[in-house]
This record gives C-alpha cells, structure tokens and sequence, in this order.
C-alpha cells in the first residue's frame, strides 16, 4: 500500500509536471472512454487553458513521482469548474484524491469562489462516491448546461 502521508499536494511547476498532467488523465480516459477534442486542448496546455485564466493546477508526488492531479478553472461570476481529476491507479484508494479536492477546494475560495462545479460519468462510481463525501450534490436534469464531454452524464456543485 503506498505511504499516502508522504503524498505531498503542489501547484503545477514545470513542463514535467504538465506532462505527468496530461498522461494521468490520458490514461484514465482512455481505459474508460475516447479522449475528446476538449481533453486535447486541456491537457496538451494545462497552463494557458486553466491557470493563466486564473485557475490553478495542483500535483500529487510521492517522492519524484507524479501521482496524481487535478485543476480548477475559472468560470466566471464566481464559479469554478474541477476538472481533469487523476490519480494513478497503484495509488487509489489511499486518500490522494481526496487530498488533491480538498487543495482545489482551498484555491478556490481563495479565488473568491462562490461555487464549484464539476462533471464526470456515472460509471465511474468511485469517483462520484468520492465527489459526493467531498460535499458536492447532483444537478438536476434542469440545472444542467450543455457539456463539451460526449461522456459527462452527471454534473455536480458544491457552493461554498
């Protein structure tokens, strides 16, 4: 089992970081579903798509490894967006995840957040689990805007 308490939580800081942003979140992706035009743009610029915007992106490490991330992107009037959650899969389940929601989270309200919102995929029942414990609720169908994901069929917030 990996030592989670020596998992440390920073912001993204170098093009190796950006790159182990990119490949976490593709390998997840692409053991689930297809990378989409919008997982492209994000993940092959985390920097000029989520924090130059005023967002912040945050890696996990253990030791020199990348295990995990996550970003939180402006999206105006006070809302932010998770996105591009990722934890390696030898280190799930071990609270890095919930690490890394807890720093966005932080962020957030210090951007002035009022409310953060976020997508995923109802067969990812870990993840929702997760995101649900973290304090966010499900969106009514009626509450829902128009998703860039083919594969985004819950959305979820979490005002602050």
């Amino acid at each position: 089992m990996p030592d989670t308490a020596s998992v440390t939580i920073a912001d993204l800081a170098s093009p190796a970081d950006a790159e182990a942003f990119r490949t976490l979140n593709e390998a997840w992706i692409t053991r689930f579903f297809t990378l989409e035009d919008e997982d492209v743009a994000i993940l092959g610029d985390p920097v000029g798509r989520i924090i130059e915007p005023g967002g912040a992106v945050f890696v996990a490490r253990l030791g020199d490894a990348v295990v995990g991330c996550v970003g939180i992107a402006p999206e105006g009037d006070g809302v932010f967006e998770l996105v591009k959650m990722a934890v390696a899969a030898d280190h799930q389940g071990h609270g890095t995840g919930c690490r890394l929601i807890q720093a966005a989270l932080d962020r957030a309200r210090e951007l002035g957040a009022r409310r953060v919102t976020l997508e995923t995929n109802a067969t990812l029942a870990s993840a929702v689990h997760l995101y649900e414990t973290s304090g966010f609720r499900h969106l009514a169908p009626e509450e829902r805007h128009a998703s860039p994901y083919v594969r985004a069929d819950v959305a979820m917030v979490l005002d602050l």
